[in-house]
C-alpha cells in the first residue's frame, strides 16, 4: 500500500513546490507533469496510472491538477477507486473510495464543472 502524489503545474515556468508541502505525508512515489491538465496526454499521469495499485492511495493538491475537463476527471476518479485505489483532493478536503457519499460525488462534479468553466474562459481571453 503506497502514498502516491500527482503534481502538475500547467507551464514549465511554474513552481509545483507549493502542491502537498504541508500535508506531513511521505510519499513513496510522486509524479509531475508541466502540462495543461485538459489533455490526458500527459506523461507522467499515463505513468502514475500504470504504476497505483489496489490499497494505494492517491494523492492530489486539487480536483484541478488531476483535470480540467468533468469528463476526464469522473473517468479517472471512477476507474481508479473500481480498482482499489483511494483518491484525495487536498484543497478541498475530499476523499474518494468508491464507496461515495452522494455528498461527494456532488462536490466532485460541482467543483469539476467550476474548474472546466474557469478554463474555458481563461481561453476565451
Amino acid at each position: 500500500m503506497a502514498n502516491v502524489a500527482y503534481l502538475r503545474v500547467s507551464t514549465t515556468d511554474q513552481n509545483l513546490d507549493r502542491q502537498l508541502a504541508d500535508i506531513g505525508i511521505t510519499f513513496d512515489k510522486t509524479f509531475e507533469d508541466k502540462v495543461s491538465g485538459s489533455s490526458m496526454d500527459r506523461p507522467a499521469l499515463i505513468n502514475m496510472l500504470d504504476y497505483v495499485r489496489s490499497g494505494d492511495t492517491l494523492y492530489v493538491h486539487s480536483i484541478d491538477r488531476l483535470a480540467r475537463n468533468l469528463g476526464h476527471l469522473n473517468e479517472m476518479v471512477t476507474s481508479l477507486t473500481s480498482k482499489g485505489i483511494s483518491v484525495v483532493f487536498h484543497k478541498e478536503s475530499l476523499t474518494f473510495t468508491g464507496n461515495d457519499s452522494p455528498m461527494n460525488s456532488l462536490l466532485l462534479n460541482l467543483l469539476g464543472s467550476v474548474y472546466q468553466f474557469e478554463r474555458a474562459i481563461a481561453k476565451e481571453g
